[in-house]
């Protein structure tokens, strides 16, 4: 089985400030995420000035201001992104950004990164689609606010495009999600449905549905982390602070090495303990050789070394072949 890949996404809770988000990747990598992951948008491409905010977008940041002019004051440059990735490149965690326009994907097809993620929003937007899948390379769909016939049509798009594999991950598109709202079984549909690996994109307000998600088999879980929970900006009060990032990505990992193989067997560190734990016929009284074996006179105690319990029927009526002592296994 191999190891749930774990996606920190620093978004935007970088607040548009390169330092923020290097400080993000190495905070990312020391609580042991394999990947960091950001956005990457020329703004006017990708909202209109009249565009409204979301109504958790207006909660965090006020409605002062249009959604346009919010992103453009929380995205950094293409140059900006190529200085994160050779910082990241230098610390030794995975730089990974989700593309929000068509210039911004084929910024991103110049780092040669290993997987393209697409991100909710752009499920039905086809020029996109097509843009990435002619990368070539695997895709990591999330799905929120998708119905199935949407996911089976993007996902004709990528294959048609020459994309040679696609993780699809279940997601809720509400900052923060409802618990009730969740739906982690859909997680199961989705891989039953198309056949591919699947995972969860989260964005519940702790960390329980990360792990829930790892024990359905999920191999791709992406979570939303802040450095600080109290900085403005739409998406910090949806996100984990670093500690509960780290306590996050260690039950997970926790959580897929007990799932095991799948099949019962005794393993290595019990074994020893079957002895210890274990049962063995012994004489409930002193015996003396040549009497019969007995309910009255037989019991059984640990250790488990000696006659097992399982063949008490057996031993019944049997006769002593020599003295035992009390609390001494008999022998046959």
């Amino acid at each position: 089985m191999q190891d749930v890949l774990i996606i920190a996404e620093a978004g935007v809770n970088h607040n548009g400030s390169l330092e923020m988000a290097k400080q993000m990747a190495l905070a990312a990598k020391n609580a042991g995420a394999d990947v960091v992951k950001y956005q990457t948008a020329v703004p006017e491409l990708v909202v209109s000035k009249f565009a409204p905010k979301a109504e958790y977008q207006k909660a965090q940041t006020g409605d002062g201001e249009s959604q346009l002019e919010m992103i453009r004051r929380l995205h950094f440059d293409f140059e900006g992104h190529r200085q994160l990735k050779e910082y990241c490149d230098s610390i030794g965690i995975q730089y990974l950004s989700a593309a929000f326009d068509l210039p911004s994907v084929e910024f991103l097809k110049e780092l040669d990164l290993p997987f393209f993620k697409i991100p909710s929003g752009e499920i039905t937007n086809l020029p996109y689609l097509e843009a990435v899948a002619a990368a070539q390379k695997p895709v990591v769909l999330s799905t929120g606010m998708s119905t199935l016939p949407e996911i089976e049509d993007a996902l004709s798009v990528l294959e048609d495009g020459g994309c040679p594999g696609v993780t699809l991950l279940h997601c809720n598109t509400e900052y923060p999600t409802p618990y009730e709202d969740a739906n982690l079984l859909a997680m199961l549909e989705l891989a039953d449905q198309f056949g591919v690996p699947v995972g969860l994109s989260d964005h519940t307000p702790g960390w329980e549905c990360d792990v829930a998600a790892a024990a359905l088999g999920a191999v791709v879980i992406e979570k939303h982390f802040t450095l600080d929970k109290t900085l403005p900006g739409p998406d910090h009060k949806a996100s984990l602070d670093v500690p509960e990032l780290t306590a996050m990505i260690k039950a997970v990992r926790h959580t897929q090495a007990a799932l095991g193989t799948g099949r019962k067997a005794v393993t290595a560190s019990e074994a020893k303990n079957k002895p210890i734990a274990r049962k063995s016929i012994v004489a409930a009284k002193a015996i003396k050789k040549g009497e019969i074996f007995t309910a009255e006179n037989l019991t059984t105690k640990r250790p488990g070394d000696g006659v097992s319990p399982m063949r008490w029927h057996e031993v019944l009526g049997l006769e002593a072949k020599r003295d035992f002592a009390e609390d001494e296994p008999i022998e046959l």
